[in-house]
Parts: C-alpha cells; sequence; structure tokens
C-alpha cells in the first residue's frame, strides 16, 4: 500500500458503560442518566468519524524499530511489533463537535463537560474498533493477523513520533486532524496508532 487510504464511517452503536466508566462514575442515578440522554441529544448528528491509514513494512532490531518511514528507539514497540513484517499507521477522528461542546459547558455545566468528554472518547474508539475490525477481517483472508494498537506516548515510544505519522498520512489534508504545540491533536478527540500485521497461528 503506498498510498495514504482514507475511510469515513456511519456512528458506531453507542456503549452507554462505556461512557460512564471513562467518565470515572461506576454507576448512575436518574437524574445522572437523564443528563447523559440530554447531551446524547444536543450533540445528534454533527460527530463525524473518519480514519486515514498506510501500511508499510516494518523491522525490528535491538530494540529498534523500522516503520519504513521513520526509525525509532522502544524496547515497547519492538517486542509489540515482534514477528510482525509489515503494520498499518493509522489516524482516526470524530471531528470538533464534541471540543465546541466541552468548551462552552467547561465554565457553566462542569457535569455536562465531563459526560461530553467521556461521549468523545468512547466516539472515537469506537471507531477505532471498528476500523480494527474491518482490517483484521480484510487480513484474515490472506493468513494473517493484526496486533492490538499501539499510540506514540505508550510506554517508551516517544510522543514526538505524532510529528512523523501526521507528516507520512496528510493528516490536516486527508481528515482534518492537525497538530498544534505540546503535540497535542486537534480535534481533540482523535487517536494514531501502529498496528501490527502476523502471520495467524
Amino acid at each position: 500500500m503506498n498510498t495514504v487510504c482514507v475511510k469515513a464511517y456511519e456512528a458506531p452503536p453507542l456503549d452507554l458503560r462505556e461512557i460512564w466508566r471513562y467518565a470515572g462514575a461506576c454507576s448512575a442515578v436518574e437524574a445522572q442518566e437523564q443528563l447523559l440522554r440530554e447531551c446524547i441529544l444536543e450533540l445528534g448528528d454533527q460527530t463525524v468519524y473518519r480514519v486515514c491509514y498506510r501500511e508499510f513494512p516494518v523491522a525490528c532490531e535491538n530494540g529498534a524499530v523500522d516503520l519504513g518511514f521513520t526509525k525509532v528507539s522502544s524496547a515497547s514497540l519492538a517486542k509489540h511489533l515482534s514477528g510482525c513484517r509489515s503494520a498499518v499507521v493509522f489516524a482516526a477522528t470524530v471531528g470538533t463537535a464534541i471540543d465546541r461542546l466541552i468548551t462552552r459547558y467547561s465554565a457553566v455545566s462542569p457535569s455536562r463537560a465531563l459526560l461530553f468528554d467521556a461521549i468523545g472518547t468512547e466516539r472515537v474508539e469506537a471507531l477505532c474498533d471498528v476500523f480494527c475490525g474491518e482490517l483484521a477481517t480484510e487480513k484474515q483472508h490472506h493468513g494473517l493477523s493484526l496486533r492490538s494498537r499501539f499510540s506514540p506516548g505508550y510506554g517508551d515510544l516517544s510522543l514526538s513520533l505524532q510529528s512523523e505519522i501526521f507528516s507520512v498520512l496528510d493528516c490536516p489534508r486527508k481528515i482534518g486532524l492537525s497538530l498544534g504545540q505540546g503535540l497535542l491533536m486537534s480535534p481533540t478527540k482523535s487517536v494514531t496508532a501502529i498496528i501490527g500485521i502476523g502471520s495467524s497461528l
């Protein structure tokens, strides 16, 4: 795969249990459940679901990983990709609507801001799951399997890898995802990750 691919998805089903988990609540009383319903209704269909990705050959040796477009020193990533000959590097975003709602309510209703933040996290994780599931199905036809996704900033993989991922995937132009100061993504409810591809056992 020598070009960056872009996909747009329909909204995955909402997982209310995951939203409460991201909000830090083990359970919810009726008033909180009503507030969540109101937040979901206010968000409506403003969320977008976009992914851009590209597959690269990989090679791991002595804690160093050659990702095809850059080389990084990361023992944890090297261990994670051990046995893989290629990896898919991807970026996913659910757009700016949730960011606007978080900002709007941060001062006037922290509880709503917290729930919108949790909804945004659940939405982008659900998008990643849909994309990875689709990719897994595609690779299974070729006798291949996927490793779990591995993001910059996890383990000893430097967050600075974000800059090179954004460059090689052309994230701003492909899916409207930009990288600001401190390597923070905008929209904030976005993910970049590496998925190792290896032979099925």
